[in-house]
């Protein structure tokens, strides 16, 4: 007998940031206006303490400037052009006047508060992934600084309908814990690029609701997905940006695709349609 399940979520990797400079207003609109279900994002604190949107531990990469995030403070951040595509490109820091919303479109780094706005601007039922970086010299602080601000805006609470999902991610497990502590209803996803022997068997940290193994992890061991589902826990694959992949992830049954591509993978799902599942 074949039962019908639901397409997996598609959530974009740092906003479309195949179409847009990661990390950026651009980016994330770029993603809600190609159809994805939710946005991905990491957060660091600033030398002050204010939770921005970056990968790196430097700001060498994806801005005009150098430095480390923890090192910095806004006030430096907001000199930067994060819209340049790669470290290469060297340009003046321009000036921002204290009065200029600094995080919009790559003027200035784009802080998790404005990114907030934006999901909640955008009116529908907009998943987004917070991936907590670690380790770093605030330690439990990032965990802290990010729950208080979700708190602030009513988003620390267990998903329900007409109102935006929040999802703390992280390759810690004790950030996840802390998370649990600070905010119980909270769903968590424990990040991994490979599965341990505790994973393999679907079992998942305490303060841990959602895997989100690699894709390469899940190429490894594709019936991984069934035996999360046993214990009824989701599963979260990331990056995900080829049709293989996207084609493995539908097979297996996983319940979001994290991707750079979130408008292409949008548009494979919908076109294949819903698979059958065995059983």
């Amino acid at each position: 007998m074949n039962t019908r399940q639901p397409l997996p979520r598609v959530l974009a990797h740092r906003g479309a940031s195949e179409t847009a400079p990661e990390h950026t207003i651009a980016a994330y609109r770029a993603a809600l206006d190609g159809g994805a279900d939710g946005l991905e994002c990491d957060v660091r604190l600033t030398r002050d303490g204010v939770p921005v949107c970056i990968h790196d531990r430097r700001v060498n990469r994806t801005s005009n400037g150098k430095g480390v995030v923890s090192t910095l403070q806004l006030a430096d951040l907001a000199e930067l052009d994060f819209s340049v595509r790669t470290a290469r490109r060297r340009i003046a820091p321009r000036p921002v006047p204290p009065t200029v919303d600094v995080d919009c479109d790559g003027a200035g780094v784009l802080t998790l508060e404005r990114l907030l706005g934006v999901v909640l601007e955008h009116g529908s039922d907009v998943e987004l992934a917070i991936e907590t970086k670690h380790p770093t010299r605030h330690g439990p602080s990032v965990e802290r600084r990010v729950v208080d601000l979700l708190r602030r805006h009513g988003l620390h609470r267990a998903p329900a309908p007409g109102r935006p999902t929040v999802r703390l991610m992280s390759f810690s497990a004790l950030a996840l814990k802390r998370v649990q502590l600070l905010a119980p209803e909270l769903p968590t996803v424990y990040l991994a690029n490979r599965l341990t022997s505790q994973l393999a068997g679907g079992r998942l940290p305490a303060g841990a609701d959602t895997v989100g193994p690699s894709i390469g992890a899940l190429r490894h061991s594709p019936r991984y997905v069934q035996r999360v589902h046993r214990r009824g826990r989701q599963v979260y694959v990331w990056t995900v940006n080829t049709a293989e992949d996207v084609e493995l992830c539908r097979r297996a049954g996983v319940d979001a695709i994290i991707t750079d591509r979130p408008r292409a993978v949008r548009a494979l799902l919908d076109q294949g349609g819903p698979m059958a599942a065995e059983g």
